[in-house]
């Protein structure tokens, strides 16, 4: 991934983990392994986990702790009210940002 995909990567990471939430809930191996099934293969697990802390802190998703067969139980992710709100607002935001883009792309300023 060149640094450029990276920066712009860091500001939407947020929105396509609450994106791919808003399918199922999922934990974080779980998530990793869709995004890098979707084309993000230079996503870190640890970059993840970090996000998933932040918007469980942030009260954008519920928690369940469910039992595992190979160790200590998982922390399975679900999309709330609270973080349906946010991910609306992010594709609304989502939407400015590329129309404005492509305009300028077009050289329509």
């Amino acid at each position: 991934m060149t640094k450029l995909v990276t920066e712009m990567l860091k500001g939407t990471l947020e929105g396509i983990v609450l994106a791919t939430l808003s399918g199922r809930p999922a934990y974080g191996y779980e998530i990793t392994a869709e995004l890098r099934e979707q084309g993000f293969s230079d996503i870190a697990e640890g970059t993840i986990y970090a996000l998933l802390i932040r918007v469980e802190k942030r009260g954008l998703v519920d928690v369940e702790k469910v039992s595992s067969e190979k160790g200590p139980p998982r922390k399975v992710y679900s999309l709330n009210a609270q973080g349906r709100e946010y991910l609306e607002e992010f594709w609304r935001t989502w939407s400015f940002l590329t129309e404005r883009l492509e305009r300028l792309r077009e050289g329509g300023g």
